[in-house]
């Protein structure tokens, strides 16, 4: 599995012809996995409560697998990704699979190869799937486009009922928990679940046409991972009887068909020595202060057309280039 993974993100090009074969390889094997997300801001205890759940799931039968998103740093690329140690009990059971992904420099609270990885898991039969994405709090929208459920964890007095309100997160959660309704935060808590649960009611039902579950959870007293469980499993049954589950997974992978195709493209164009060369010569051009940006862009983005010009023109067809 972990070699599997690395293959599908790898950005090495003579990885590239294994990563698709390995992918389609897999694909009759994919579809069975719950697949969930798990978001909040830091500090929230999403990789405690993941721990607690996940060996919840172990206990009723089922094969956990783990994508846990790594903040990645801006100056220096790299990320921690400890997640996995705060995660004791599930690293160490042979029924769960624990995979930390740095986030590099992709937005959406998940990792450039994360839907893939995804599939790999499926595959391998890991039949719930558990995403902890990067929980940086606005911006977990292309997480949405990839799980059937979505919860958001919030810590006890979190926030302002306006605050609560224009969160846009909310609008693509399936599940609110207060989590750490524990010890002296309990009361916070309890306080804070009355103050969601009036802005729960400003919200309209979620697309599969259900109201958000709000919960108080204490994973460090393992209590309300049950209810959390139980929610989820109702959600997945009537999903699946109405339809709703099928037609969202095929909206799902238009909209990564979509993101893939740009990406691919860009990729692709980007290789090409002409193109790499003018970029290179413009951004060294910015940085030496010779040029602004928009003046480079203007002029990159001419060259491309000239490119794809010369690419469609009436001698391409005779042309050995590849």
């Amino acid at each position: 599995m972990s070699k599997a993974i690395t293959l599908v993100e790898s950005r090495r090009e003579e990885d590239f012809g294994k990563r698709w074969s390995l992918l389609e390889a897999v694909l009759p094997y994919t579809g069975k996995a719950a697949r969930i997300a798990i978001s909040g801001p830091p500090g929230v205890g999403k990789s405690t409560f993941i721990d607690k759940l996940g060996m919840y799931l172990i206990e009723q039968g089922h094969k956990v697998g783990v994508i846990a998103i790594d903040p990645s740093s801006a100056l220096s690329g790299g990320s921690i990704m400890g997640d996995k140690t705060r995660m004791s009990q599930l690293a160490r059971h042979p029924h769960a699979f624990i995979r930390p992904s740095p986030a590099g420099d992709v937005l959406g609270g998940i990792a450039a190869r994360t839907p893939e990885v995804v599939l790999l898991m499926d595959a391998a039969g890991y039949d719930f799937i558990l995403i902890e994405t990067v929980g940086v709090g606005q911006s977990e929208f292309a997480a949405r486009h990839l799980v059937d459920y979505f919860i958001l964890l919030i810590a006890p007095g979190a926030g302002d009922m306006l605050q609560g309100i224009k969160r846009g997160i909310l609008d693509i959660a399936d599940m609110l928990i207060i989590h750490k309704a524990d010890g002296t935060y309990l009361p916070l808590a309890q306080k804070s679940y009355q103050h969601y649960r009036q802005v729960l009611r400003l919200r309209p039902p979620n697309p599969a046409g259900d109201e958000v579950s709000l919960l108080t959870v204490s994973s460090l007293e393992n209590r309300g991972i049950d209810q959390v469980y139980a929610k989820i499993t109702e959600f997945l049954q009537r999903a699946k009887q109405s339809g709703y589950l099928h037609n969202l997974r095929i909206s799902q992978q238009h909209f990564w068909f979509e993101q893939e195709s740009k990406h691919q493209v860009l990729d692709i164009l980007m290789a090409q020595p002409s193109i790499k060369r003018v970029f290179e010569r413009l951004a060294n051009e910015v940085v030496r202060g010779k040029q602004h940006y928009i003046s480079a862009l203007k002029a990159f983005v001419g060259e491309v057309y000239r490119y794809l010009s010369d690419c469609d023109g009436p001698n391409r067809a005779d042309s050995d280039e590849p």
